[in-house]
């Protein structure tokens, strides 16, 4: 059995998860729930939980003020939210898990599943610390979480040259000539990364734009990364990608 914390700071919500957890989540036992960051910080401390249901936006502050007084975590976290904003993103980056309120059962008990799977192979921690760098740190000195058939590798942003779509998967490469690839289509890694340096150049490229060496203008454009590899340029995002390269030079 894994011991939990449940954190929700209103009324009905709580209860409600409190609810789904103890009739569908039978690997859980709920130790204590709270309301506000204090008392789920109080809670941890005491109970040392296997890992909790965080509220992100409370009235007294935020899941991640929470986090932040645990600096060397060892339990893991589902964040639960009613607001799919910045937070999400972040939490994105770091391939720790979510659920969106009103929670669903089976969503709930998929991500109960791939929380205790996290935990049989160890690696839940350094995503969750990954993320709370990530919340403190600018955005040039960010990395991300890819989840491999192997694990997790923990990447900053600047190492990456560029990803390849193909098919379901996302194939990335490395500064050091490393391909990782990761079975997430490109679509999603395109909102994760446009506002920091990258640009979805191709229907099944995008490029790090601090990485481009040089530009070809035969047979439709080309944009040639430092890797030497020769990226096309579709020509509806031809003028998107001069606009970005422009930027640069400011």
């Amino acid at each position: 059995m894994y011991k939990v914390i449940i954190v929700e700071d209103e009324a009905n919500s709580r209860e409600y998860l409190k609810h789904i957890v103890a009739e569908y989540c039978k690997e859980l036992t709920i130790v204590v729930v709270a309301g506000t960051v204090d008392e789920a910080a109080a809670a941890i401390r005491t109970h040392k939980p296997d890992f909790i249901f965080l509220d992100i936006e409370m009235q007294t502050g935020t899941g991640f003020d929470v986090l932040q007084q645990f600096p060397e975590a060892d339990f893991d976290v589902i964040f639960t939210t009613a607001y799919d904003h910045y937070a999400i993103k972040a939490i994105k980056f770091s391939a720790a898990d979510y659920l969106l309120k009103p929670v669903e059962i089976e969503e709930l008990q998929a991500a109960v599943q791939k929380v205790i799977n996290k935990r049989t192979n160890k690696s839940g921690q350094s995503s969750l610390q990954l993320l709370l760098k990530n919340l403190q740190a600018p955005k040039a000195e960010q990395s991300i979480t890819l989840s491999t058939a192997d694990g997790y590798e923990f990447i900053p942003l600047h190492q990456i040259i560029r990803i390849e779509a193909s098919g379901p998967y996302s194939h990335f490469y490395i500064k050091n000539s490393k391909k990782i690839m990761v079975s997430r289509n490109l679509k999603e890694y395109e909102t994760l990364l446009n506002e920091h340096g990258f640009f979805r150049i191709h229907n099944s490229h995008i490029i790090n734009l601090k990485e481009v060496k040089k530009m070809i203008k035969t047979d439709g454009g080309y944009a040639v990364m430092t890797d030497d590899s020769m990226v096309s340029i579709s020509p509806k995002k031809k003028e998107d990608f001069m606009a970005q390269m422009a930027q640069r030079l400011v």
